[in-house]
This record gives structure tokens, C-alpha cells and sequence, in this order.
């Protein structure tokens, strides 16, 4: 290498310096230490904004009886909530194994859920804790009506991962339990998609194919139902 090629490659303008040993070094590494702690601090900041966000949410969501008692306001201060928990999980991979659990309902727009459970007296009963049960590694989900003391309607699906925020599912089967353990089977029917838009370690906000918001909280590992 010549004196001018050996100047020229160890310069300022080439970011570059002699190591211990007198040979030429890059300084690349540290425009990429950079970036790495850019990184981070921007993970970070989205875990904190994710966190305040999710005590807003679930502030909102306070005496919408799991959205059967929501006013106008109120759902106008949750969507706008939902819309910034949006942007924080956009880019986070909401379909792998942490996805797996048993979700309690917070609240939402499904008006089947909402019709089962405001008219639940017609069952001799009330509407209970409603459920959604998630198995990413047996690919199944169960959407649970609970109807104390001992009815339930569940709903059972195969799932299939989409992409990273995107789940497909389809019904296979679906029973009303009934006391004395008496079960009647219904014909399922339909399928569809349900995209987890926002997930931590205790809150999931997930949308569907029919543009309806669901937010859940996690209860602890799949149960069967």
C-alpha cells in the first residue's frame, strides 16, 4: 500500500484510526453502538407511553359495565385512547407465544357478546365473565359467555397466525352448557380475523374482520372450557 492509499484510508473523512497494533480500524462500529441505543431507548420509550396509555385505557373503560353501559363520551375517550395504543404497537409482533393465554373481557363492541349478556335473564340467569382463550401452539381459541352457576356458551375455533399482529380463525364447533351438565351442540358457522393491534404483560387491544374493538386482560395460562 502506498504512503498516499495508507493517508488517504486512515483520514477523519474515512472514519478510521490505527488500532493497538498500528493497523487501520474502522470507527463504523460506533455510529452503530448508536443506533443500538437509539433502539433502545426508543423500546423503552414505547413500553412507558404503552404502560401510562394502558392506565388511560383502563380509566376509560371504568363503569361501561364491559361496554353494555358506555356513553357517547365515554366510547369517544376509549377510541381515541385505542388510536394512540395503535401507534405505540405498530411494528411489535403480537402473534407469537405470549399471545397464549386466558383473556378476561374489559370491554367492547361486539353486539352479539353485548346481546348475550344484557338479555341473559332469558336464561333464568346473568351474564358472567366472558373469556377468550388463546392456544398459538395447538392453534385453537375458545370465546366463552360464562352464565353463573354453571352455564356457558362457548365458542371453539382452529387458528392460523397471519402475520405479525394478524390472526385467522374458523369455527368448528359450539355448545350451550347447561346445569345438571346437560350440553346442547349448535352447527358452527363462519370465519374470520382478529388483529392484536396492542399487547403487554396484562392488556390486549385487538380489532376484527367487522371493525369491532375488543380490550382484554390476561388471567394466566389457556384454560380449556
Amino acid at each position: 500500500m502506498t504512503r498516499a492509499a495508507s493517508s488517504l484510508l486512515c483520514s477523519p473523512q474515512s472514519h478510521a484510526v490505527f488500532g493497538r497494533r498500528g493497523r487501520c480500524t474502522s470507527w463504523s462500529t460506533a455510529p452503530r453502538q448508536k443506533r443500538n441505543a437509539q433502539s433502545r431507548r426508543a423500546s423503552c420509550l414505547a413500553k412507558s407511553n404503552g404502560a401510562e396509555l394502558r392506565e388511560e385505557l383502563l380509566t376509560a373503560i371504568e363503569g361501561t359495565d364491559r361496554g353494555l353501559a358506555t356513553s357517547y363520551e365515554q366510547q369517544s375517550a376509549i377510541f381515541a385512547v385505542v388510536d394512540k395504543l395503535v401507534e405505540v404497537g405498530k411494528g411489535t409482533v403480537t402473534t407469537g407465544e405470549e399471545l397464549s393465554a386466558t383473556w378476561k373481557l374489559a370491554w367492547t363492541t361486539e353486539k352479539e357478546v353485548l346481546f348475550l349478556l344484557k338479555n341473559a335473564g332469558w336464561f333464568g340467569t346473568k351474564g358472567g365473565d366472558v373469556y377468550q382463550v388463546v392456544d398459538v401452539e395447538n392453534k385453537s381459541l375458545q370465546n366463552v359467555i360464562t352464565f353463573p352457576p354453571e352455564g356457558a356458551f362457548v365458542v371453539t375455533s382452529s387458528i392460523q397466525v397471519a402475520s405479525d399482529q394478524r390472526v385467522r380463525f374458523k369455527f368448528n364447533k359450539a355448545r350451550l352448557d347447561l346445569p345438571d351438565n346437560k350440553k346442547i351442540p349448535f352447527p358452527p358457522y363462519g370465519e374470520g380475523w382478529f388483529q392484536s393491534v396492542y399487547m403487554d404483560d396484562y392488556v390486549r387491544v385487538a380489532k376484527d374482520i367487522r371493525g369491532d374493538t375488543l380490550v382484554v386482560t390476561r388471567e394466566g395460562a389457556p384454560r380449556a372450557f
